[in-house]
């Protein structure tokens, strides 16, 4: 999932980076409004946590151009502001939720968390295609139960093929969506680490979920992705055995 941080404050930057990176997640940062909006512009995100003091363009000016061209990536605003008057400012000016600062790190992500499902088509916190599991709370991948060593990248690819089960994504969307724009790698690149996470999932006896659409991009795999998604929460065995 990838995020744009929009934020002038150090201290929370260097916290906030990390701790972000460690659940998974790529985030691309801007230290002004006038930055975050061209970021905005040019890319897609899944998630925009945004400071409401911010220099060239505020957080709440941030939010209403945003909505006003149609845009719905749900917005996470930080405030240092406590009064009922500026959360319904911010609110009305289409954020979805708002954290004030300083806040406890472990509430943040679990209320980004929320939004991040709250805007997904699957409707649970865990993606599943045949007995492939990606939990993004634990950000693990296993396997009928075996876990798997992923990189981040190939984390982040498997994550965005499960979240759009019937999307292609080329070569370019995959850049876009997986790496960030200040690390450019070539086409080859995203070859490598398809072959790579196909490698990891075939080396822990699972099918390959990627399909390849010649001329276009990959896409999951059908043959698995409606079985997949149904009797969610049973075993290996029970299913075999019922």
């Amino acid at each position: 999932m990838k995020i744009l941080l929009v934020e002038d404050d150090e201290t929370i930057v260097q916290l906030l980076q990390p701790t972000l990176a460690s659940q998974r997640y790529l985030v691309e940062l801007a230290t002004d409004g006038q930055a975050g909006w061209e970021l905005v512009d040019s890319f897609e995100y899944d998630l925009i946590l945004l400071d409401v003091m911010l220099p060239k363009l505020d957080g709440i000016n941030f939010c209403k151009k945003l909505r006003a061209k149609g845009d719905r990536t749900p917005v996470l605003l930080l405030t240092a502001q406590d009064s009922s008057t500026d959360k319904v400012r911010g609110l009305d000016a289409g954020a979805d939720d708002y954290a004030l600062k300083p806040f406890d790190i472990e509430e943040l992500l679990a209320r980004i968390r929320a939004l991040l499902r709250r805007s997904s088509a699957t409707p649970s916190p865990v993606l599943e295609w045949g007995f492939l599991r990606l939990d993004p709370s634990s950000c693990e991948v296993t396997y009928d139960g075996k876990l798997l060593h992923l990189t981040a990248k190939e984390y982040g690819i498997l994550e965005l093929l499960l979240r759009n089960t019937h999307r292609i994504f080329s070569q370019s969307a995959l850049l876009d969506r997986v790496w960030s724009f200040d690390e450019p790698p070539t086409e080859n690149t995203v070859r490598a680490h398809i072959k790579s996470l196909r490698q990891k999932i075939k080396k822990a006896g699972a099918p390959d979920p990627i399909e390849t659409v010649y001329g276009l991009g990959y896409r999951l795999k059908a043959e698995e992705r409606e079985s997949g998604v149904v009797e969610a929460g049973l075993s290996k065995d029970s299913r075999l055995t019922s």
